[in-house]
């Protein structure tokens, strides 16, 4: 078995463990493995733009905002901006702060018909370090050393 079979395997069955209506489950460094070994692959960052301009952001993501800030209010057109950016048959990968919104991404696009939609765990900034108040620490995509930028 080869390494891309061997991260999706693993993502699948930690969905099919938790009874989730998406294709898989990744943690962050499986993702960023998955983004080399399968060129076709999208990673989605469904962040507010105010997200991405004050805390960083993924180089080569796609951006389609899950929720717009102030006030979370859902974006009723996450859907047709993932059908301007996607392919239905790619893998998407979603990804969000800390792995909350971008269940619910991948939840709305798999029963949308993105049959391949996969939750980046964990999130960019990883949880919340109650010893010390603050994210990055603990895990997700910043703190594993993955690619990001900041805007300046």
């Amino acid at each position: 078995m080869g390494r891309l079979t061997e991260i999706l395997n693993n993502a699948q069955d930690r969905a099919k463990q938790a009874s989730l209506p998406y294709a898989g489950v990744l943690l962050p460094h499986e993702a960023a493995e998955l983004l080399e070994l399968a060129p076709g692959a999208r990673l989605i960052d469904v962040r507010s733009r105010a997200e991405l301009d004050l805390v960083g952001m993924i180089p080569n993501a796609i951006h389609a905002e899950f929720r717009h800030f102030p006030g979370w209010a859902p974006n009723p057109h996450f859907l047709t901006q993932l059908k301007q950016q996607t392919d239905h048959e790619a893998l998407m990968l979603f990804i969000c702060r800390n792995g909350a919104r971008s269940h619910n991404a991948a939840i709305t696009a798999a029963e949308a018909g993105w049959h391949d939609s996969y939750n980046v765990t964990e999130g960019f900034e990883g949880d919340y370090n109650k010893a010390t108040s603050h994210r990055n620490e603990l895990n997700g995509w910043r703190a594993r050393g993955l690619p990001w930028v900041q805007i300046p």
